[in-house]
């Protein structure tokens, strides 16, 4: 045995350094043995994924969205309501072709399609309300414009008689 410490826990864990820390897995690890719990932990759509996580992250676009419904829709961008419409779409689709298939990803994206769509025809509807008051608008104000001809005129002959 060596005099030096560092050398003597080397060897003391020396079988350990051989074995990989972290090992990849292929497939499911799921028995029907399993609880219910247990097989979502271990399986290939799981909280241990990047397939758990980021439809977690991604329901923060829905919430905000959602928040949105309040605001007056003047306040709110077509663009961006229409790119998240759109975004919804596109990978909802996308997460029925993908391996595994993310029915939570799915199940997200679906909702901020809604979320979008609702919000874009808000938008929408609002932008041919404006556009049906300022027509109107015009409208009235040519009888008005008229109407203070003729009380211009009516006025002009009083003021000569």
């Amino acid at each position: 045995m060596s005099f030096r410490p560092g050398s003597r826990i080397f060897n003391t864990f020396r079988a350990y350094y051989g074995q990989p820390i972290l090992r990849r897995r292929v497939g499911t690890t799921a028995t029907p043995e399993q609880s219910g719990i247990a097989k979502l932990w271990n399986s290939p759509v799981g909280p241990k994924t990047v397939h758990f996580w980021a439809p977690i992250m991604k329901w923060g676009l829905v919430i905000a969205g959602a928040s949105d419904l309040t605001r007056p829709a003047d306040q709110l961008s077509l663009n961006t309501n229409a790119a998240l419409m759109c975004t919804g779409l596109i990978w909802t689709r996308w997460c029925f072709v993908i391996r595994p298939k993310n029915m939570f990803l799915a199940a997200v994206n679906f909702f901020l399609f809604l979320t979008g769509a609702t919000q874009v025809s808000r938008i929408l509807s609002w932008q041919r309300s404006v556009k049906d008051t300022e027509g109107q608008a015009v409208e009235e104000g040519k009888v008005l414009e008229g109407e203070l001809k003729g009380t211009a005129k009516k006025a002009e002959k009083i003021i000569k008689s």
